[in-house]
């Protein structure tokens, strides 16, 4: 049985990203273009077209896709730090997708990138936290609070890579994991003080 249209369709965008990503070893995005992109993979620009808007937005998918890639290797690993190291890892293996990502799209493209990989992890350490200390605190909290550490961690993960030279990685990898092992139980045990304390006040009976 042959591809469907939707099998074909991502063979197409993964055999465009592949080509941008070999082009990258050897220019900067701003230098790659459309034309050499399908001469590789022998298509016609219509087709590329009809996948992307420009070559930035395949840059853009590029990365959600590595991305993901990443993300399936979570299930092999133990603990945050192993998570972290293997996104670390992953950077300096691919560094030249990544800087090339920077500088054509800045924080905003990485931001997502590193988005997609952290926040489920730090999801589920928030969820195993509460659970270890019996409590129970609401799903939208924790939503906030998995943003929240989530985009300190891209910026801190974005900074390393933009000053690789000057920042220690083990460093910078102890650093995180300390903050997130003093502060989340204390955090989520504040919140839920709070709201105890909140719905005393409305029942009439202050805390």
């Amino acid at each position: 049985m042959g591809l469907t249209n939707e099998e074909l369709s991502l063979k197409t965008k993964k055999s465009l990203s592949a080509a941008l990503k070999q082009a990258l070893e050897k220019k900067p995005l701003s230098k790659v273009t459309v034309s050499e992109l399908i001469a590789a993979c022998n298509i016609n620009r219509k087709t590329f077209y009809y996948h992307f808007q420009d070559i930035y937005d395949l840059m853009r998918w590029t990365l959600e896709e590595e991305a993901i890639a990443v993300v399936k290797n979570y299930d092999i690993m133990m603990n945050t730090d192993e998570v972290f190291h293997f996104i670390m890892d992953y950077v300096e293996q691919n560094r030249h997708i990544i800087h090339c990502a920077y500088d054509a799209m800045g924080y905003e493209g990485l931001r997502h990138f590193f988005h997609t990989d952290v926040y489920g992890v730090l999801y589920n350490v928030i969820g195993s936290c509460a659970e270890n200390l019996s409590l129970a605190p609401d799903p939208s909290f924790q939503d906030f609070l998995a943003n929240f550490y989530t985009e300190a961690a891209a910026g801190i993960l974005i900074d390393w890579i933009k000053n690789r030279v000057t920042l220690d990685r083990e460093l910078v990898l102890q650093d995180l994991m300390l903050i997130y092992r003093v502060s989340i139980p204390k955090i989520l045990q504040a919140k839920v003080e709070q709201a105890a304390q909140q719905k005393g006040e409305r029942d009439g009976r202050p805390i």
